[in-house]
């Protein structure tokens, strides 16, 4: 499964980077057929969320350490190395950007952007 990272350099910089999550087929819930699924994750809590359509959240740090999973709508993110990435449904990135300037986030088009953060277990 596709994964984008946001991460932060030790100069307080946000950069993307492409990786992959690793899926092997197991039982997952007999007696129904295998299922591809991942390592299990330690989190906290999820938060499901809604961003209307013109939301703009200008530069800011990721409150913790989350997966995002979006749903529905587009999404615009810019990192402070200045690159620009849109997101659509199905799209998920790993939000690592704890400290720095962080990141800006612009909802694209007349749809909400929908979704889950997946909130982390502080390290």
């Amino acid at each position: 499964m596709r994964l984008t990272t946001l991460t932060v350099d030790a100069d307080g910089e946000s950069h993307f980077v492409d990786g992959a999550i690793d899926l092997v087929a197991q039982p997952f819930a007999p007696p129904a057929p295998p299922l591809e699924v991942s390592a299990p994750i330690a989190a906290d809590h999820g938060v499901f969320f809604r961003m209307p359509a013109g939301w703009f959240g200008d530069w800011h740090p990721t409150p913790r350490l989350q997966y995002f999973v979006q749903t529905t709508g587009e999404l615009e993110v810019q990192v402070s190395d200045g690159e620009v990435r849109r997101f659509h449904p199905g799209d998920v990135v790993y939000v690592g950007d704890v400290h720095g300037r962080g990141h800006t986030t612009r909802v694209i088009g007349d749809v909400a952007v929908c979704g889950v953060f997946v909130q982390l277990l502080a390290p």
